[in-house]
């Protein structure tokens, strides 16, 4: 989504958008509710629907405040940078007009989620797909098919009845929550046992010539909105039903191609193949792994590309080191974070390890505030392992 983010660029090209109807934003809704399924599933199966619940809303949490963050750093970013630069347009490109004209209202509205500028209408969608998700999902454990059925009914009656949320400070939200809510749900509903139901799909050679063909008109019907030459081949109606491409509010036809793309995937790309094992795969893998981060940095980096290709040159050598750049930042975060989180893990181990060696005392018993203010790591005796210890500050009981 880094590549495709950048405004006239080589560097979308790149990425899948330009060459059929899905694109990185269907990807990545379809991976979240099917990685939540498993996670969240497995969670409230062991601690119950509270357990579950509270699990699930602190990734909420962790997915606003990474929204926040990354709203006030590109509203920052982009201010300080066309007024220093002298590029007003880019007020208008991003969107941020309404925060010059009404600072504290626009603000407002944007941690309320209904004012979002260019690029940055992923992460609301995800907050609020998750924060609806603890009963959905505790239907799905006992209802599955009747859920699923009921998302592809909430799908229908968005499109018809024209339902969606507001914006600020005009319209309605460009991902439409009550149409992609289809995508993460149909991710979720696959990782709890909606695969087994379908896998007979991906075994009939009939689908796999099917989507084939499909995957060619969708490259065609694409390609034909950025060339000319190709759109003029093309019938009229038959060029005008698929161009614009009906995103805010997922056509029928964005969905049918990411399903064929994944079911064509599964029977081609098994997951025991062992090209997938090869290390040139791993950065990749650490990225999903870390999407949160990776996504969020992602979408600052598209600023900061298009903001030096900008003041620069826009050469295709410029373009290519900006995406080169890039993409190794997002790895290089993606491999930090996953270091981040393992130190800390094992950091938790150890004290939880001390903790025993104490006599099962709790945590909180021994690492209690000192008088001076502050926790020190000191050892217990010289023999043992360090444990948190307060320190008296020279006061003796």
């Amino acid at each position: 989504m880094f590549l495709g983010h950048i405004p006239s660029s080589v560097l979308a090209w790149l990425s899948f958008r330009n060459y059929g109807f899905s694109d990185g934003a269907d990807l990545f809704l379809f991976i979240s509710g099917y990685t939540s399924g498993i996670v969240f599933a497995r969670k409230m199966g062991e601690g119950g629907f509270v357990f579950g619940t509270t699990r699930l809303f602190r990734r909420v949490w962790q997915i606003y405040v990474a929204h926040v963050l990354l709203f006030v750093f590109y509203l920052a970013s982009i201010h300080f940078l066309s007024q220093a630069f002298n590029l007003p347009d880019f007020i208008d490109r991003y969107n941020v007009a309404p925060l010059i004209h009404a600072p504290v209202e626009t603000l407002t509205h944007g941690l309320t989620l209904k004012f979002k500028p260019l690029n940055l209408d992923v992460l609301p969608l995800y907050v609020v797909l998750m924060g609806v998700f603890p009963p959905v999902l505790w239907l799905m454990h006992r209802y599955r098919n009747g859920v699923m059925l009921g998302s592809v009914l909430l799908y229908f009656a968005a499109r018809q009845f024209g339902w969606n949320l507001p914006s600020y400070p005009s319209g309605v939200w460009y991902f439409n929550p009550f149409a992609w809510q289809l995508l993460f749900v149909v991710g979720a509903w696959l990782a709890l046992g909606g695969a087994d139901t379908l896998h007979f799909l991906v075994r009939s050679r009939l689908v796999a010539l099917f989507g084939t063909i499909y995957l060619v008109f969708a490259l065609v019907m694409t390609l034909s909105a950025h060339l000319p030459e190709l759109e003029r081949m093309l019938p009229r109606d038959l060029f005008e039903a698929f161009n614009p491409n009906d995103k805010t509010n997922l056509a029928p036809y964005r969905f049918l191609h990411l399903a064929v793309l994944i079911t064509l995937a599964a029977r081609f790309i098994p997951i025991d193949a062992q090209g997938l094992q090869a290390a040139i795969w791993r950065p990749l893998v650490k990225c999903g792994q870390q999407s949160l981060e990776v996504f969020s940095v992602g979408i600052y980096l598209s600023f900061i590309g298009y903001f030096v290709l900008r003041t620069t040159s826009d050469g295709v050598f410029a373009q290519l080191i900006v995406g080169s750049g890039g993409l190794a930042i997002m790895t290089a975060v993606a491999y930090y974070r996953s270091w981040s989180k393992r130190v800390e893990k094992t950091g938790l181990a150890d004290l939880k390890s001390s903790t025993a060696e104490q006599g099962g005392a709790s945590i909180g018993e021994l690492v209690q505030p000192s008088i001076a203010g502050g926790f020190r790591l000191i050892p217990s005796q010289p023999d043992e392992k360090p444990t948190m210890r307060a320190e008296s500050s020279g006061l003796k009981s």
